[in-house]
């Protein structure tokens, strides 16, 4: 029944299990303190917010399991010292798929490394069910062609995640050819 991260956690602990608890959000630096945590289990505690810097320090986290609770979203930031993440559960999660929601699915993208699951949208209604990947491609059919230039010129909302990398190769190479340098830092 911890309504909140314990502050007594042994600093040299590599494996914390609190679920089944009622932690309804994370704050700033809760794990600050246990910097050897490889793997951390906070599995149906209802969480509902999880502040940026809430896993600041934890650089050596391989694992962590935020599977049925209430998250909607994660504010840009959340994931950023998560250096080592190799497992992110995410099932039964209310993810509402919006713009807030990119943040999320991006940091994913480019943290191929990451094996996740759970990733579905659960409102608004008429995205419920969509892969959040799925949603957020949608975005760029929404889109003027004439403002994205660099993107494929038609996008096929049931493609799989391999068709999409290879339509994003091909907008590379069209960048390329066009004598635009694209430079990816982070």
């Amino acid at each position: 029944d911890l309504k909140k991260v314990p502050g007594n956690i042994p600093p040299d602990i590599v494996k914390l299990d609190l679920s089944n608890n009622k932690i309804r959000q994370l704050r700033a630096k809760e794990f600050e303190d246990v910097s050897e945590l490889k793997i951390l289990n906070l599995n149906s505690n209802g969480i509902a917010y999880i502040d940026p810097a809430a896993f600041s320090g934890l650089s050596n986290l391989e694992e962590l399991d935020l599977s049925n609770n209430s998250l909607q979203n994660f504010e840009y930031g959340v994931l950023e010292d998560l250096y080592f993440l190799k497992i992110l559960w995410l099932r039964e999660n209310p993810w509402r798929c919006d713009y807030n929601i990119h943040y999320l699915f991006y940091w994913l993208k480019h943290h191929y490394n990451v094996h996740y699951n759970g990733l579905e949208c659960k409102m608004p209604e008429e995205y419920k069910g969509w892969s959040v990947g799925k949603y957020v491609r949608s975005y760029y059919e929404e889109c003027p062609k004439d403002k994205l230039p660099i993107y494929p010129e038609t996008f096929d909302l049931d493609k799989d995640d391999e068709e999409w990398e290879r339509h994003k190769e091909q907008s590379v190479q069209t960048v390329k050819q066009h004598g635009v340098i694209v430079t990816v830092i982070g």
